[in-house]
């Protein structure tokens, strides 16, 4: 059984991982945003979730400026401790207050259901598994949005530094379709690195 300790541990080599490959290798990696936009494809009046960047997360507002020119963005914004995140329409570039952790958040906007959910992590495994910061609050999003759409794709976006072998898995963790880094995508139904340098 997984124990907070066993993940508190994880999320502390992680972010080790992750502080260096985005000192090594920039906050927004060329070939992570070309493995990005080309695992979304050439899509057109899509909703496409972001994020915005805190820490030394991997930065998707380079493919986000490419993906707003044809398609609604929406960032995400916390509303309570336990709840789902609400996906607020935001124009790239448009105005942005600091919310909950840090994060930028659109003031204002629509509500909406995305088809396509970029999501950050401080892990991943090739399992689909993510190891996020522990408040759940993806998960219980995912859950409800795959209900909502169940041809939901979940992408997640990190540095390659950040992949484990497996990682503990817990009832309500919520898988994610893919993991693109700047150096392969990892496929959750193949398990393994499909696509390399």
């Amino acid at each position: 059984m997984t124990t907070p300790n066993d993940k508190a541990l994880l999320r502390k080599s992680a972010f080790a991982a992750r502080k260096l490959a985005h000192t090594e290798l920039g906050p927004a990696p060329e070939a992570a945003t070309a493995r990005l936009l080309a695992e979304i494809g050439p899509v057109e009046g899509a909703i496409i979730a972001a994020y915005m960047p805190i820490r030394t997360e991997i930065d998707p507002r380079p493919a986000m400026a490419r993906l707003g020119q044809k398609n609604r963005l929406c960032l995400p914004v916390i509303v309570a401790k336990d709840a789902a995140l609400l996906f607020r329409e935001w124009a790239y570039d448009g105005p942005l207050i600091t919310g909950e952790f840090g994060a930028e958040i659109p003031p204002e906007g629509a509500s909406l259901i995305p088809d396509i959910v970029i999501v950050p992590l401080v892990g991943f495994d090739d399992h689909g598994q993510r190891l996020g910061y522990g408040g759940g609050f993806y998960d219980r999003s995912l859950e409800g949005l795959r209900v909502a759409k169940p041809n939901l794709r979940a992408i997640g976006f990190a540095y390659s530094a950040q992949r484990f072998g497996g990682l503990p898995v817990e009832p309500t963790d919520q898988p994610l379709d893919v993991v693109v880094t700047e150096s392969g995508l990892h496929h959750a139904a193949l398990a393994q690195n499909t696509k390399g340098d």
